[in-house]
């Protein structure tokens, strides 16, 4: 006989090694060879459509909705700056821009305009070393926020 019973150890490791052929390099590896998943302009076309009215220009929190809102809107340059370990939250970032980890302000998930962040899924790796799926325009937005950061 050819082939080895399929054990479900095998299994998994098959089923990782063909999604990690499928989505490519993720995160900080996919940057250094030029092919990460999100493009910072096309985040920031889109920050300036979507966010700005809430988080205001400069990302600091201060859009012109900021004073309506139950809860104000975080100072999106200083992610990093307030992680535990000091590193940009990106799992944590595209948790609370899909609409996975909802914000009460917004009454649903966030962000108000859900459908319009919808598209194609890509891999990001989380600041934890975990690959993390989201729609292309989501990872545009992370890479924006990322280069934000003071």
């Amino acid at each position: 006989m050819f082939f080895k019973a399929m054990t479900p150890g095998r299994a998994v490791a098959a089923a990782l090694a063909a999604l990690m052929a499928v989505a490519g390099p993720v995160g900080p590896a996919a940057a250094e060879t030029g092919n990460a998943p999100g493009n910072a302009d096309d985040g920031r076309a889109l920050y300036m459509e979507y966010c700005v009215a809430c988080h205001g220009p400069a990302a600091e929190g201060a859009g012109p909705m900021a004073g309506v809102l139950t809860i104000k809107p975080v100072d999106l340059t200083a992610l990093a700056a307030n992680d535990p370990d000091g590193r940009f939250p990106r799992g944590r970032v595209v948790r609370r821009i899909d609409g996975r980890d909802p914000l009460v302000s917004h009454g649903s998930p966030m962000p108000v305009y859900g459908f319009f962040f919808e598209g194609s899924d890509v891999a990001l790796r989380t600041d934890a070393g975990q690959p993390i799926m989201t729609s292309q325009p989501v990872a545009d937005l992370v890479s924006f926020l990322e280069t934000l950061q003071d």
